[in-house]
């Protein structure tokens, strides 16, 4: 089946695992990667498939209503798989209002475009709306998120994520849109920006810079290998259940201290260092406003009706992450200095 499906957010980190799998995997698909290209937006994530047939890169920013409203009228899209978000919660800490505005308005300018394209015929469409299992709040020692777990976000962040997953589901009732929505756990692995935990603290060790933990360290996450994610969104965009959720976990939860730990660990044995060496970079840092004790995520839902589960374990997974970054330091130094943002003119100039 001939089909077009626009990715947002796709020269993000998951986003471009998401769009290399399906330009790769879905031949006969024409798959659009719309990205804004802001700081973490990084088009060298897809130099392996940026000129295959089969897919485009469009430069566009889903907050601009005219520009979104011309682009689905252009290109007809019947898929929208729609992953662009802010995300990083230290920065909506610093900044609510971006979030707000990428977050909810973007999503609401997709969502009346969607609509407006395919009112009169829902056949065969599908509006996936990604999510994070941060909409859930926190959870105690014990407990597991699953899909009826009432809403209670604690951040800017996933206040903004948690109105864009009602805003989808009320276009559902109100005018019959037909959707999915995934929420997430933490994810990790290649071309990762360099801010989140693991990808900066491998950074860090790499040039013996400090390991900034929060608190105690005893905040814990649920992690899931990056591929492992686009393999399930591939699962839920093509055999969920329209109006249903799908929660999306690794069965694999870590205490930040002792998920540091391991990555200090591995990082010796593969830097050739003296046991123990990076750990003496860990330093206990201020904690952050709001910061939420525990996630956990009950896949148990995907596993059974879609038979997803994942694939590595999370020694196995993160030992992989590890590699991928010392293999490619020009792309950690390219990232780190700000230089890949020029990739764009770079490359796209000379089309």
């Amino acid at each position: 089946m001939n089909r077009k499906i626009l990715i947002t957010g796709g020269a993000g980190f998951i986003g471009s695992h998401v769009v290399r799998f399906f330009v790769k995997e879905y031949q006969n698909y024409e798959i659009y990667n719309l990205d804004a290209l802001t700081y973490a937006g990084n088009l060298e994530n897809l130099k392996d498939i940026e000129k295959r047939p089969n897919y485009k890169f469009i430069k566009a920013d889903i907050t601009n209503e005219n520009e979104i409203r011309r682009l689905f009228q252009k290109y007809k899209f019947d898929g929208v798989i729609h992953l662009a978000a802010e995300s990083h919660v230290d920065r909506s800490i610093k900044d609510p209002l971006a979030f707000a505005r990428t977050n909810i308005l973007g999503t609401l300018n997709l969502l009346n475009s969607f609509k407006e394209l395919w009112f009169n015929d829902w056949t065969g469409k599908r509006f996936y709306h990604v999510s994070t299992d941060e909409v859930y709040g926190t959870l105690g020692n014990t407990g597991l998120f699953t899909e009826e777990t009432s809403y209670s976000p604690n951040s800017p962040y996933s206040a903004s994520k948690a109105s864009s997953d009602h805003f989808v589901r009320s276009y559902g009732e109100t005018y019959g849109l037909r959707y999915v929505i995934s929420n997430c756990s933490n994810n990790y692995g290649p071309n990762h920006f360099p801010e989140k935990l693991i990808p900066l603290f491998i950074n860090n060790i790499i040039n013996n810079k400090s390991l900034p933990v929060y608190g105690n360290g005893n905040y814990t996450r649920d992690w899931l290998y990056v591929i492992d994610h686009a393999i399930a969104i591939d699962k839920v965009f093509h055999q969920g259940v329209n109006e249903n959720t799908y929660n999306i976990g690794g069965f694999n939860e870590w205490k930040n201290i002792d998920l540091v730990n391991l990555l200090c660990s591995l990082m010796d044995e593969k830097l050739g260092r003296e046991s123990g060496s990076s750990e003496k970079l860990v330093t206990f840092v201020k904690d952050r406003p709001g910061h939420d004790l525990r996630y956990a995520i009950d896949a148990n839902k995907i596993n059974k009706e879609l038979g997803w589960k994942p694939s590595v374990t999370f020694e196995q997974g993160l030992s992989m992450t590890i590699d991928w970054y010392l293999q490619n330091s020009e792309w950690l130094e390219r990232v780190t200095s700000g230089n890949y943002q020029n990739y764009y003119n770079n490359f796209y100039s000379i089309r």
